[in-house]
């Protein structure tokens, strides 16, 4: 059996050490701030031809299955930007992006500031996409990444959802 001193002292060394182990973690990180992608985007004309639903489905070598593509963009400046792999016999599965876009030229740029619904660092080079355009008419627009994937849409009616 321990005298009662030594179970005092080895109490008092047990709490410094828990009291010394709490006081060396970070804080919490604070949170992100919240983004309001309507008070960001700047508003393009409303006759601009590219406002509108536009849908992709390509296949692309080494991807079993047909990758779908939705580009949504608003007059105000306001996008959406889902992709989705379709499986035979498995779930889809999607990437959803919310933020800006605006045309620089015959260049579509998307400046994504959520993902999945999570805010996003804006600064981070890898949110913003470029896609040159190649062809546009009232229901068909051809735009080709700076990774050269090529995207044939044609347009689809407002409000139009990919399904899962």
């Amino acid at each position: 059996m321990m005298p009662l001193r030594m179970l005092r002292g080895l109490g008092v060394i047990i709490v410094g050490g828990v009291v010394a182990a709490c006081g060396s973690f970070p804080p919490p990180p604070a949170p992100a701030p919240e983004t309001d992608p309507t008070q960001v985007c700047q508003p393009v004309a409303a006759e601009d031809p590219l406002v509108g639903n536009w849908l992709s489905k390509r296949s692309q070598k080494g991807v079993v299955g047909e990758l779908r593509t939705l580009f949504t963009l608003q007059a105000d400046g306001r996008m959406l930007y889902t992709e989705q792999l379709k499986r035979p016999r498995q779930p889809s599965q999607g990437l959803s992006e919310s933020g800006c876009w605006w045309r620089d030229g015959d260049v579509l740029v998307l400046k994504t500031l959520e993902s999945n619904g999570v805010p996003v660092d804006a600064d981070d080079p890898i949110y913003t996409n470029t896609y040159a355009i190649s062809h546009s008419s009232t229901d068909k627009l051809r735009l080709r990444g700076s990774d050269g994937i090529e995207h044939s849409t044609e347009r689809t009616s407002q409000g139009y959802r990919l399904p899962f």
